[in-house]
């Protein structure tokens, strides 16, 4: 079964996922704006006359909204139509690839093609067994519309959670399993075993933010600080996005903030998580943001404005992370 399944999946290598798409909007000025002022990327590069679309923003450009694209061909959502008859149900976005052969400009009309690059053969993760799917993006512009000028490449886990005998080949497996045992002399009932907390995921730590992840261990938060105009940056990143250079030194954060914004996670309950919880955006006293658990008042609490201070918290016996814990009480309602 799983190798019939694995030689279905493959026969969609290659086929288009969309055909002759064209961005809804021309690259323009607003949109820009918008980008940079979420993103709090103040390169003046991307402002004024001869100004260009920051390269991240390749996407946005062919996005179809929640219309979707008329030029969407079939293939893809037969293809995840396989995988949930499957049993793989259950699907998260794990990384995504983009290449920049020129910039974009105000004007520019984008159009684009899709397709299904490539399946993987079966892995099992922490989430649990899947595969992983990848879909290349050609994003083109220019006066005839065939000026290839960025490529993007989007990879998704289509799965089963762990501990989940939701698809067809563990059920099948199970069935035959019982069936055998039917026929063997019954001895003593193995006990049942305690299942283990499932651990949570692990951050992706590179040689970018490597450094971050050494004072997380040491219990300090440390922020990058571009050492030619002494911009604070958090998340950390290889350049200063204000002067543009690449280098940089730390100051450790006092670990006060304030919740900017919030919101609650109910939905997906991934197994090593207990939801709903409250996910923050919190400004720090150094003045950048960062993303993390608000803790110590219940999730439906959590307000804007309310200060918060640092803490660690230990997941296991591997990964620390920090957290933000509400520091003054909030009066029942």
């Amino acid at each position: 079964m799983v190798e019939d399944l694995s030689v279905r999946l493959k026969a969609y290598e290659g086929r288009a996922a969309v055909h002759g798409g064209r961005g809804k909007d021309p690259v323009n000025s607003p949109m820009i704006r918008h980008w940079c002022e979420a993103m709090g990327d103040t390169n003046p590069a991307y402002t004024g006359p001869g100004a260009i679309a920051p390269p991240t923003m390749l996407q946005v450009w062919t996005m179809g909204g929640l219309s979707g694209h008329e030029t969407r061909a079939p293939a893809y959502g037969e293809l995840l139509a396989l995988l949930d008859g499957a049993g793989y149900t259950s699907v998260v976005a794990t990384d995504c690839e983009q290449e920049y052969l020129r910039a974009l400009r105000p004007g520019d009309e984008i159009t684009f093609d899709s397709v299904i690059e490539s399946v993987s053969e079966r892995k099992t993760t922490r989430l649990g067994t899947g595969y992983f799917v990848t879909t290349r993006m050609d994003v083109r512009a220019g006066e005839e519309g065939d000026e290839l000028v960025g490529t993007h490449r989007f990879r998704i886990l289509k799965y089963a959670p762990a501990g989940a005998s939701g698809n067809h080949e563990s059920r099948e497996h199970e069935s035959r399993e019982h069936e055998s045992r039917e026929h063997e002399p019954r001895e003593r009932e193995p006990r049942p075993q305690p299942r283990e907390r499932p651990r949570r995921p692990r951050p992706v730590v590179n040689r970018d933010n490597a450094g971050f992840w050494e004072g997380v261990a040491r219990h300090r938060l440390l922020i990058q600080r571009c050492a030619d105009c002494a911009t604070l940056r958090l998340p950390w990143l290889p350049g200063c996005n204000a002067c543009g250079s690449p280098e940089w030194d730390t100051v450790e954060a006092c670990g006060e903030g304030v919740v900017y914004s919030y919101v609650v996670m109910h939905h997906p309950p991934f197994p090593a998580f207990d939801p709903p919880y409250a996910v923050g955006l919190i400004e720090l006293a150094e003045g950048v943001r960062m993303v993390s658990n608000v803790i110590g008042v219940p999730y439906d609490k959590v307000r804007i404005g309310m200060p918060v201070r640092l803490e660690f918290v230990r997941c296991d016996e591997e990964l620390e992370l920090p957290v933000f814990r509400v520091e003054e009480e909030v009066a029942p309602v």
